[in-house]
């Protein structure tokens, strides 16, 4: 007979919906409904069985349900890096709308790696999830004919694609840079450096490279190239592209970071190399942050709805699982500029603090 100790546990008998019955004082197929349709059953024999499930420490076996009922209450999510919580914010409000129907998240990180994601999404179909969510929409092609082929429910989040592999709910990664370098512009500045994070198998940073340069030729800005610069998100790595900007073109005027970590980074750096923010350099970050109204000066940036986009896309997947109708397979949900001390011309405008004098320094001061 094996011991409790036993890490194989292989002599150890599992808990049984009957057991979890017997001791309930219900009937097995009451277990069953509680546990598969908890609305089904009233509120005090939700109460005994589980308290039974507890007492016993029955587990379900979802490979077993799902043979039968061809649903297996999960769903597979694809997120690109666990280093911010960025994709965090997303993932919450989805599993959210998951939780209340009585679904399950399991989650992969591809590394932005669409061939990675491409596994991921192999594994998750061997287990049968009910449906995907996808960040973004750089896939690889068999990923995207998986899904299709499977007829998989599927939503994409962070992009508006034009060929989505099912449904989408995000918002224009083009329009948000557009508008931030707009409204630079019409503060007065010229030079507008950008700081983004790698484009490649990264559709929303190339949008935003995109709509960057838009408004760069649309408002016959500086469009020298060496004003843009590629790099980790990073405070650090934002440090020292600063450093390095200020010293190929010391006349810049603003800098737009894709992300407020990379703008953070930029704008510690300038304080140590005293550079006056927004009076010397205007800086602003796009993502809104909590950290962006807490720094000194804040940071203006471009609030994306992420946790309403993680609820929408979970409504929307839920409906789609369901066999419900999509009337609008390609949600926009929109963003907003946050302009604060980063950017402000009132700021800029103000004197130096008494006995206080700034000065740009050169990078290897």
């Amino acid at each position: 007979m094996a011991k409790i100790s036993d890490p194989a546990g292989r002599g150890i008998k599992r808990a049984g919906i009957r057991d979890v019955a017997r001791l309930a004082g219900v009937a097995p197929m009451t277990v069953s409904r509680a546990l598969s349709f908890p609305d089904l059953v009233s509120a005090e024999t939700r109460e005994k069985i589980t308290a039974a499930v507890a007492a016993i420490g029955y587990i379900p076996n979802r490979v077993a349900s799902s043979l039968s009922s061809n649903h297996t209450m999960t769903i597979g999510a694809v997120i690109p890096t666990l280093r911010n919580s960025i994709a965090a914010d997303f993932a919450e409000g989805f599993s959210r709308v998951l939780r209340a129907r009585g679904y399950h998240l399991l989650l992969g990180n591809s590394e932005f790696v669409p061939g990675d994601e491409e596994a991921i999404v192999v594994e998750f179909l061997a287990r049968r999830v009910d449906g995907i969510y996808l960040t973004g929409a750089t896939h690889t092609e068999r990923t995207r004919k998986f899904l299709r082929d499977n007829a998989v429910p599927t939503v994409e989040i962070a992009s508006l694609p034009e060929d989505p592999i099912d449904i989408a709910v995000g918002f224009s990664n083009f329009g948000a840079a557009y508008a931030v370098t707009k409204m630079l512009a019409e503060q007065g500045h010229q030079s507008i450096a950008l700081f983004s994070t790698f484009t490649k198998d990264n559709e929303r940073q190339v949008e935003r490279q995109a709509g960057y340069r838009a408004a760069v030729r649309e408002f016959g800005l500086d469009d020298d190239p060496s004003l843009i610069a590629e790099l980790e998100m990073d405070l650090k790595a934002a440090a020292q592209q600063l450093r390095l900007l200020l010293a190929r073109r010391p006349d810049v005027e603003a800098l737009f970071c894709t992300g407020d970590f990379i703008a953070a980074g930029a704008l510690f750096e300038a304080q140590r190399l005293g550079v006056s923010v927004p009076r010397d350099l205007a800086i602003a970050g796009f993502e809104g942050l909590e950290i962006a109204e807490n720094l000194n000066p804040s940071l203006t940036t471009v609030r994306i709805p992420r946790y309403e986009i993680g609820i929408k896309a979970g409504e929307m997947l839920l409906d789609r699982i369901a066999g419900r109708s999509i009337e609008t397979p390609v949600v926009d949900m929109g963003f907003e500029i946050i302009e604060r001390e980063s950017t402000s011309r009132e700021a800029a405008n103000r004197p130096a603090v008494a006995g206080t004098t700034f000065r740009r320094r050169s990078p290897g001061e």
